[in-house]
C-alpha cells in the first residue's frame, strides 16, 4: 500500500510539472492610469493609450497562452481618486500592473498599495527621484525619467554657461518640490545660490504674481517646476513679462515636445530641455514617431515614447518568469536588459530604477525649424550611471 501511494505520489508530482507555466487567471492585465483630461493629458493621458495598445498588438496580443488585456482611467488629478481606482483594479479586475500615474503622490501611494496587493506598478509618467529614494518598493519600477536626471543635466549644463543665482516657480504638491529638492543641491555643487522661490497650484492659468516675484528676486536663473500645461503658461507669462529681455535664463527641466510646441519657437527658442528620447535618433524611433502620429495627430513625448518600451519589458518578464505573479516577473524585469527604441542594453537596479542615457536638449530658433513639429536638436549625450542618482545616495532600503 506504501508502495502505491508513493507511486501515485509522484506521478501527481510528475504531472505538475510537466504543465506548462501559464498566467496566474485568465489573463494578463495592464491598466493605465492616467490624466486623460487635465494639465497632463497632452503628454501622457491618450497618447499613453495608444503606446500600451502598439506595445500589447507588437507582442502579438497574448503571453503564456492568455491574452492580454487594457483597461484605463482618469484619475482627475486627485490623489484619492487614483488610489481608488489602482485598488479596485488590483483587487476585482485581476489588474497584474498599472502603469502611467502622472502625479508624484498618487504614485508613491501605489508603491505602496502594490506591494500590499502582490500585483506591480510602473509610474511612467510619475517624476519624483522619492520613487527610487525613501518612497521605493519591491515590486515598482521607475522606467522613463526622475528629477533627479531632469534637473541634473539641465543646471550643470547651465553651470557652464556662467551659474548665478536662482529662483523657481514651483508647483505645489510632491513632484515639483522633488524638482526644487534635486535642483537646488545641483546648483549648490555648481557654486550657485538660491535666492527664493514660489509655490502655486496645479494647473494654474495666471502666473503674473509668480513671475513678478521672480523678476523681482534679480535672479539670474528662473527654473520652472512644473510640467505639461503650467509650463507653457508660465514661460509664456515671463515673457509677456520681459524676463526673457533682461536676460533671464529659463530652465524646464520636466519639458517634452508638447510643452515646446505650445510655448513656441519665438518664446521657447534656446530653451534647454532633458529628454531620454529623440524622435529622430535611430530609424526605429523614427518608425514609432510615424505610427504614433498617425493615431494621435502628433508626435510622441518622451513618456508617450517610453510607456511603449515599458509594457514591452513587463511582458518579455511574464513571457521569461512563465507566470505573471509579481515577485516572479519583477526578478525577471531586473534580470533582463532593457532594449527598445529608445534604450540600448538598460538596466532595472534593485531600487527599480531604470538607468539608460539621458540627451541635453535645446529649442530651435524659427529659422532653424522646417516644420510644425521640428522643434527640437540635441546637444549632448550623457551617459546614464552619470544622469541618475547612485543606489548609495538614495536611500531606498531594496539597495541594501
Amino acid at each position: 500500500m506504501r508502495c502505491m501511494k508513493a507511486a501515485v505520489a509522484a506521478l501527481a508530482l510528475c504531472c505538475v510539472l510537466s504543465v506548462p507555466a501559464v498566467a496566474q487567471n485568465g489573463a494578463v492585465k495592464i491598466g493605465v492610469l492616467d490624466d486623460m483630461s487635465g494639465p497632463y493629458a497632452e503628454n501622457t493621458g491618450p497618447g499613453d493609450v495608444a503606446a500600451v495598445k502598439f506595445a500589447i498588438a507588437d507582442f502579438g496580443g497574448s503571453v503564456l497562452g492568455k491574452p492580454i488585456e487594457m483597461v484605463s482611467a482618469d484619475f482627475q488629478s486627485k490623489v484619492d481618486v487614483g488610489v481608488s481606482i489602482a485598488k479596485r483594479w488590483y483587487d476585482d479586475e485581476n489588474v497584474d500592473m498599472v502603469i502611467g500615474i502622472p502625479n508624484s503622490a498618487i504614485a508613491l501611494a501605489l508603491v505602496k498599495v502594490a506591494q500590499e496587493k502582490n500585483r506591480i506598478v510602473m509610474p511612467t509618467a510619475a517624476a519624483t527621484s522619492a520613487l527610487t529614494g525613501k518612497g521605493c518598493g519591491p515590486n515598482s519600477v521607475h522606467f522613463i525619467y526622475d528629477t533627479y536626471g531632469q534637473t541634473k543635466t539641465i543646471v550643470n549644463a547651465l553651470a557652464k554657461q556662467g551659474g548665478g543665482d536662482w529662483y523657481f516657480i514651483t508647483v505645489d504638491y510632491a513632484f515639483g518640490l522633488a524638482i526644487e529638492q534635486d535642483a537646488t543641491q545641483f546648483i549648490k555643487a555648481a557654486g550657485g545660490k538660491v535666492v527664493g522661490s514660489v509655490r502655486h497650484p496645479l494647473n494654474t492659468q495666471d502666473f503674473s504674481s509668480y513671475v513678478l516675484q521672480a523678476d523681482a528676486s534679480k535672479a539670474k536663473n528662473l527654473m520652472v517646476a512644473n510640467g505639461g500645461g503650467d509650463i507653457i503658461n508660465a514661460v509664456k507669462q515671463a515673457a509677456e513679462f520681459g524676463l526673457i529681455k533682461k536676460g533671464v535664463r529659463i530652465s524646464i527641466p520636466l519639458a517634452q515636445l508638447p510643452d515646446i510646441h505650445g510655448i513656441g519657437l519665438k518664446i521657447g527658442q534656446g530653451l534647454l530641455i532633458s529628454s531620454p528620447f529623440y524622435y529622430d535618433m535611430t530609424p526605429e524611433a523614427r518608425a514609432y514617431t510615424e505610427r504614433f502620429t498617425k493615431e494621435i495627430g502628433r508626435p510622441p513625448s518622451f513618456i508617450q515614447a517610453g510607456t511603449y518600451g515599458a509594457v514591452t519589458h513587463y511582458l518579455k518578464a511574464v513571457k521569461a518568469a512563465g507566470t505573471d505573479e509579481a515577485k516572479a516577473v519583477m526578478a525577471k524585469m531586473k534580470e533582463l536588459p532593457v532594449n527598445d527604441f529608445m534604450t540600448r542594453n538598460g538596466k532595472v537596479r534593485p531600487d527599480g530604477r531604470v538607468v539608460r542615457d539621458m540627451y541635453l536638449m535645446q529649442a530651435k530658433t524659427p529659422e532653424e525649424s522646417k516644420g510644425e513639429w521640428d522643434l527640437v536638436k540635441m546637444v549632448a549625450t550623457v551617459p546614464g550611471d552619470e544622469a541618475f542618482r547612485p543606489m548609495s545616495e538614495g536611500e531606498c532600503p531594496l539597495a541594501k
